[in-house]
C-alpha cells in the first residue's frame, strides 16, 4: 500500500496520535503541518495521497484551506477531521471536495474504516 498522508492539525498531541494510528495501519506520514501556511508549503513539496485536515487552525479556516488544497492538488483525497461536528459544517466540507469527515474524538478503527473507504 504505502500511501502517503499529510496531517494538518494545530495540536501537536493530536498529530502524534494520528501519526501513530497511521503508521500502525501501514501508511507513510509524509508531512505534518500546524497551520495553513505550513500546510500549503508541504502540499507542494510532498504531494500526499491523503490529507487529514482539521478545521480550526491558528492562521486559517480549514474550509478555506480545503478549497485551496482541492484546487492545488486535486488528486489528493482530503478527509476533514474535526471536533466541530455540526451537520452544516460536515456537509459543506463534503460539498467542497472532502472525501470524508471524521468526528473527534475518534478511534483507530474509525480512521481505518474511513481510509479504507477511500479506495486507491
Amino acid at each position: 500500500m504505502n500511501r502517503t498522508v499529510m496531517i494538518i492539525d494545530d495540536s501537536l498531541f493530536m498529530r502524534k496520535i494520528m501519526r501513530g494510528i497511521l503508521v500502525d495501519l501501514g501508511y507513510s506520514v509524509a508531512a505534518e503541518a500546524s497551520s495553513g501556511i505550513e500546510a500549503m508549503k508541504n502540499l507542494h513539496t510532498y504531494h500526499p495521497d491523503i490529507i487529514l485536515l482539521d478545521i480550526i487552525l491558528p492562521d486559517s479556516n480549514g474550509l478555506d484551506l480545503l478549497e485551496s488544497i482541492v484546487a492545488a492538488c486535486p488528486d489528493s483525497k482530503v478527509v476533514v477531521c474535526s471536533s466541530i461536528g455540526q451537520q452544516l459544517v460536515m456537509q459543506k466540507s463534503l460539498d467542497m471536495g472532502a472525501k470524508a469527515f471524521i468526528q473527534k474524538p475518534f478511534t483507530p478503527e474509525k480512521i481505518a474504516e474511513v481510509l479504507e473507504g477511500l479506495g486507491n
